[in-house]
C-alpha cells in the first residue's frame, strides 16, 4: 500500500480534500460545498475517498486548516490543526521556494500573504468587502448570462477597456449597469470588472504592502486568467499559478501533518471508516463565571469525544469525556 497524507480544509463556501504521497504529489483533491454544514461535507469527502482509495493507500496522517479546522481536527483526528496563512504559505513554499508574495482569492475572503528568505512575516485578510472576492464575480457573470468559466477568456478580448468603481461591490454593481446602458461592448466591460476586483485587492489588502516577485496566485479565481493577467498588467511581474491552486489551503496542511507525524511517529487519525459514523454538535452556555462561555459539545454514535469554547478550560480541559453521553 502507498504512505499517503490526507489534508483538509474546511471553509464557508468549500471543504477542499485533497490526497498526497510521500513524495507531495497530490492523488486525488476534492472540492466539496461546504452549504453550512461542515460534519457532512468532510464525511462525504471521506466517503469518496474511502470507496476509491481504501485498498491502495495508507494513511499516515492528516491535517485540517480554514475558519472549521478545530471542529473537523476533532472528527478525523488530526495530527495537526493550523490557521489558513500557515497552510497557503507552506504550499506555496514547496512548490516554489522563493516566493515573496502570495495572492489567495476564495469565494467568500481573500488573503495576502508576504514572505521573506521562506518565511512569512506579514498577512492580512479580507472577510468583509465582497468587491474582493470570487463571489463578486459569480453574481456579475450571472448578472450578464455568462458562465463564470467563460469570464476570463471573454476578459482577453477586450480592446477597450472600461474602468469601473470596484470600491463597493453595489458601486460596482451599478457603474456597470450604467457602462452597459452607455453601449460599451461585453468584454470590455468583463475585462473591467477583472481590473475593478484586482484594484480592490490591492488597494485594501496590498496597500502599504512590498508586492515582490516571485508572485503566486492562489485560491479558486486563480483560475480566472482574466483575473491573472489584470494582476501581472497592474503589478507590473508575471503571476504565477501553481497546481491545485483552488486546495493549496488543504496541500498546506498535507505537508504540516507529515512533518508532525515524522516528529512523533505515529498519527492520531481515527481511520476512513468515520465516514459512516454519526456526529452530533450540541452547545451550551456555562453559567460558572461572569463570561458565560458558549461550550460546544461533539459526539461520535453519542459518545462524547471533545468540548470547547470555554475560556478557564474548566469543560475542554477534563481528561474523562467518555462518560458523558448526549442525552
Amino acid at each position: 500500500m502507498k504512505k499517503c497524507y490526507l489534508g483538509i480544509d474546511i471553509g464557508s463556501v468549500s471543504t477542499n480534500i485533497i490526497v498526497m504521497d510521500e513524495e507531495h504529489n497530490v492523488l486525488d483533491a476534492l472540492y466539496i460545498r461546504t452549504q453550512g454544514k461542515p460534519v457532512e461535507a468532510i464525511k462525504r469527502g471521506l466517503s469518496q475517498i474511502k470507496d476509491k482509495w481504501q485498498d491502495h493507500i495508507k494513511i499516515m496522517g492528516v491535517g485540517t486548516t480554514g475558519s472549521g479546522r478545530q471542529l473537523g481536527g476533532k472528527m478525523v483526528g488530526a495530527d495537526v490543526v493550523k490557521n489558513e496563512i500557515t497552510a497557503h504559505g507552506v504550499a506555496a513554499l514547496n512548490y516554489m521556494p522563493n516566493v515573496k508574495t502570495i495572492i489567495e482569492i476564495g469565494g467568500q475572503d481573500s488573503k495576502i500573504i508576504l514572505l521573506r528568505d521562506g518565511i512569512i512575516y506579514d498577512f492580512a485578510m479580507n472577510t468583509v468587502c465582497a468587491a474582493g472576492t470570487g463571489s463578486f464575480l459569480d453574481r456579475q457573470a450571472e448578472r450578464l448570462g455568462i458562465p463564470i468559466e467563460e469570464f476570463g477568456d471573454l476578459a482577453l478580448k477586450s480592446e477597450s477597456p472600461v474602468r469601473i468603481a470596484g470600491r463597493c461591490a453595489v458601486f460596482a454593481e451599478s457603474d456597470m449597469i450604467h457602462k452597459q446602458q452607455l453601449g460599451h461592448n461585453q468584454e470590455d466591460i468583463i475585462n473591467g470588472l477583472c481590473e475593478a476586483l484586482v484594484r480592490n485587492y490591492i488597494n485594501n489588502l496590498g496597500k502599504g504592502k512590498d508586492m515582490k516577485a516571485p508572485v503566486m496566485f492562489q485560491g479558486g479565481v486563480a483560475a480566472n486568467i482574466g483575473i491573472r493577467k489584470a494582476f501581472e498588467r497592474i503589478l507590473g511581474c508575471e503571476v504565477i499559478v501553481p497546481p491545485h491552486a483552488n486546495v493549496m489551503g488543504a496541500i498546506g496542511a498535507g505537508l504540516l501533518a507529515k512533518d508532525e507525524v515524522g516528529k512523533k511517529g505515529q498519527t492520531n487519525f481515527v481511520g476512513l471508516n468515520m465516514a459512516d459514523c454519526d456526529y452530533t454538535v450540541k452547545g451550551f452556555e456555562c453559567s460558572g463565571c461572569s463570561n458565560m462561555c458558549e461550550v460546544v459539545r461533539f459526539y461520535r454514535n453519542n459518545e462524547l469525544i471533545a468540548r470547547w469554547g470555554d475560556k478557564c478550560g474548566r469543560w475542554s480541559n477534563l481528561s474523562d469525556t467518555s462518560a458523558e453521553k448526549l442525552a
